[in-house]
């Protein structure tokens, strides 16, 4: 149930409503809401004085929420600038892009280089190596050849050493037959004087 003022204090603010704004289209039924009123136990002025300031609420409320709602033409108009700054950003990232690939084609055009440098001075260092190899290999032939021939010699010496002392054991066996044959030469040569003499003696 509603409780308002009397009469004269309701039409005062209808009026003043009435002749401080332009009348609106409304954004409701007042007539259903006046009559609501009525049969609530209004009479139709204050009936009518609450839907006027229920209206003119409303529009206010509306106004104010409006206001920061932006036109078409606004919207329109940011819109455009929106797509200028893309198309713009968009520019400037294919630039970057290309700034960037630029540098990643610098750069791995670098390392090629740099890499083809280490195979180089990699393949110098097998071939030094190697060579390195080779020369040692070959001192080590010819070292061992040295050594070979020099164990051959030392082998020539003992070999000749050995010869030397054969043909000195065949020449000292040689003077020892002739000394020991020369020996029972003289051993036959006494015994038969002494047989000879034995029998001429008992003959």
């Amino acid at each position: 149930m509603f409780h308002l003022t009397p009469r004269t204090s309701v039409r005062p603010l209808v009026r003043a409503l009435s002749l401080t704004r332009p009348r609106h289209e409304s954004h409701f039924d007042t007539h259903h809401f006046v009559q609501r009123l009525e049969h609530e136990g209004l009479n139709r002025a204050q009936a009518e004085g609450i839907i006027s300031a229920m209206a003119e609420v409303i529009d206010e409320s509306i106004r104010n929420m409006t206001s920061n709602m932006a036109t078409k033409a606004e919207q329109e108009k940011h819109h455009y600038t929106q797509h200028v700054d893309f198309a713009q950003l968009k520019s400037e990232l294919q630039l970057m892009e290309k700034n960037d690939l630029a540098m990643i084609k610098a750069e791995n055009d670098r390392l090629l280089t740099d890499i083809e440098k280490l195979k180089q001075r990699l393949r110098q260092e097998i071939t030094r190596t190697q060579d390195g190899v080779r020369l040692d290999l070959n001192l080590e032939k010819g070292r061992l050849r040295e050594e070979g021939s020099g164990q051959e010699l030392k082998i020539k010496e003992v070999d000749t050493r050995i010869e030397q002392e054969i043909a000195g054991l065949r020449t000292t066996i040689q003077a020892s037959k002739a000394i020991t044959l020369q020996y029972l030469v003289g051993c036959v040569t006494g015994c038969s004087a002494l047989l000879m003499a034995y029998l001429r003696f008992r003959a």
